[in-house]
Formats: C-alpha cells, structure tokens, sequence
C-alpha cells in the first residue's frame, strides 16, 4: 500500500545566500524575497546546517532529512536509499552573478572523502539568463602542466591560460571535480551538484567578503585537485517539444530538458529514485495521483520515488528534469 502522505509534489522553502557578487535578479525575475546581494537560492537542500523545509501539504514544516528518516526509500527510491542512508544526495540551486565569481574548483570523492569527510562536487550549469557580456570560465585553453599553473598563479597571470566561453539562454554544460571554474558577471543560472560545499578558490581578485575582509584562499589544497587538462565541458543536444531531452548523464545524476507547449503524462515507472523538476520558463500544475500543485518560473518540485506517475498541466513551459540513475 503506497503513503498517501507522500503522494503530492514537495515544494521547499528556499534558503537565499547573500554573497559579495550577488545581485537582484533572483528576486527580480523568480520572486526570490530578500533584500540585496542574493547570490544564490538554494532550492533542495541536505547540506548540514542547510536543511531544506517543506512548505506545501501534509509534510508542511518538516526538514528533508526527517522525511527521509521516515520515509525512506519512498522518498528517494530504494536503491538510492541503500547508496546514500538518510542523506538527500544532490544540491539543487538558483545563481545569479551580478559580478564575477572567484576562480576555483571541487574536489573528487575520494579526495574530499580523505580530507573533508564529505562527498566530490560534479555539477551541471543550465543558463537562464546572459547578459551580452556573459561569460564562464571553464578550465584551461590548452593542457599545462603544474610549475605552468604555479608560475601563471604566483604572476597574477591565471586569465593567459583559462578557457573562457561567452554564454546564452539554454547552454549547458558539466563542470568535473578538478575543473577550474567561475561564472562571469551578468549570468544566471541554474546548478545541479552532488550534496557537497567544499570549494577551492585560487583567485578571487583580491576583493574583500560580506564582512569587509578578504577571502580565503585555497591554492596549496586545490594543487593536488586540478586537472590540468584542457576545457571539455560545454554539453551538446537537439531542442524538441513535448518529450525529454536528455543532456547530461553522469554517475551522479541524469538532467533532461522538457519543453512543453501542451499538457504530458511522464511515466516513471522505470525511474528508482526521487525526480526534481526546476521550472525555469512559463506555469502550470503538477499532479501526482489526486494531489496537485501550481508551478512558475523559478519553482522546484520533489515528486517521491513512490510516485510512478506525473501529470503536467500547461500551454507553456520548460523544466530541467533530474534523477539519480
């Protein structure tokens, strides 16, 4: 017999960060409510001392993980619940760049495992927004080697060897542990991660913090966690109408895009594990079995493992879908 009680879309509160480079656009264009700076929403979350709270139905006030606790498999599916216990295993976010972003990079599982006790950071970027300007960096222009790196980091030189990309609406691309990264000025969008928030920042432009003081650095750690190979991160699909298209897939999760100019039914019966929906263009409803829910742009929804159907109510809308495989 199914939970009936876990049978609805979970919507979450957002937890907003105010950060030195943020801006206004998550308030202006998703109706993220704060004051200036916000430079990210954190939409899911199981990052410690992050929890996420359920905002909507029956679980309404209660935290990710205390559903998981009792829900267990229904929430995440089983196999995912036998991988990750009660820990939720991605971090979903909204991010607005109003000024650029430090250079930096994410440690690999085993290396963040050793020092950090905590899993890798592998993400995926979507762009919603890119202002003319717009630009990420991604890596390096040409494979170098370690005294390169070192040599470039200690000029004040690291732009001569970075690969940079300008970027527009519905890119998307895979940011690898190792990869050196940063999101430019004037680019928002959307991040898919392993639960992680270990960083390495090399360079952050010598520009002091929220709280007045210059930021860590990072760059004797980061040594033993770069690539040093050339950027391969740009994603490449087909655009199509009213059926996933699947643009990343990797061991950690899969990211489709579904744009719909009418109503589906997704089946997800094959699917063992929780799927998130971000909306990032138009409205609608979601429904699951009798329960609904109304979405927008900026909205993300957690449909439990035990659901094996979705209903999609709407004339316009594009959504990033994600699983674990």
């Amino acid at each position: 017999m199914k939970n009936n009680r876990l049978l609805y879309p979970l919507k979450f509160t957002p937890i907003l960060k105010e950060k030195v480079w943020g801006g206004n656009k998550l308030k202006e264009l998703y109706n993220k409510s704060k004051g200036g700076n916000v430079g990210e929403s954190w939409e899911i979350s199981g990052v410690e001392n992050n929890i996420s709270v359920v905002e909507n139905g029956s679980l309404k006030g209660k935290q990710l993980v205390q559903i998981i606790r009792e829900f267990k498999g229904d929430v995440l599916g089983s196999n995912v619940y036998k991988t990750f216990g009660n820990s939720f295993p991605l971090l979903f976010k909204f991010i607005d760049a109003h000024k650029d972003l430090s250079v930096q990079l994410h440690p690999n599982d085993a290396l963040a495992k050793a020092r950090h006790n905590s899993f890798g950071k592998t993400e995926m970027w979507y762009i919603l927004d890119s202002e003319k300007s717009g630009k990420l960096v991604l890596g390096f222009n040409s494979k170098i080697n370690e005294d390169s790196y070192n040599k470039h980091l200690s000029e004040n030189a690291l732009s001569e060897i970075l690969h940079t990309e300008n970027v527009e609406k519905g890119d998307a691309f895979i940011i690898k542990t190792g990869t050196v990264h940063a999101i430019g000025a004037g680019v928002v969008l959307a991040e898919i991660q392993q639960t992680s928030d270990i960083t390495y920042r090399i360079f952050d432009y010598n520009r002091p913090g929220i709280n007045g003081e210059l930021r860590e650095l990072h760059t004797d750690l980061a040594l033993e966690a770069i690539d040093f190979n050339a950027s391969k991160a740009k994603l490449e699909y087909s655009k199509k109408i009213n059926e996933p298209v699947q643009v990343c897939k990797t061991e950690y999760f899969i990211t489709s895009i579904i744009e719909l100019s009418k109503g589906i039914d997704r089946d997800l019966n094959t699917i063992n594990s929780f799927v998130v929906y971000m909306c990032v263009a138009g409205e609608g409803e979601i429904q699951v079995h009798s329960n609904s829910e109304k979405f927008k742009m900026g909205d993300t929804l957690l449909i439990p493992a035990i659901a094996n159907q979705v209903k999609i109510n709407t004339t316009s809308a594009t959504f990033l879908e994600i699983y674990i495989p």
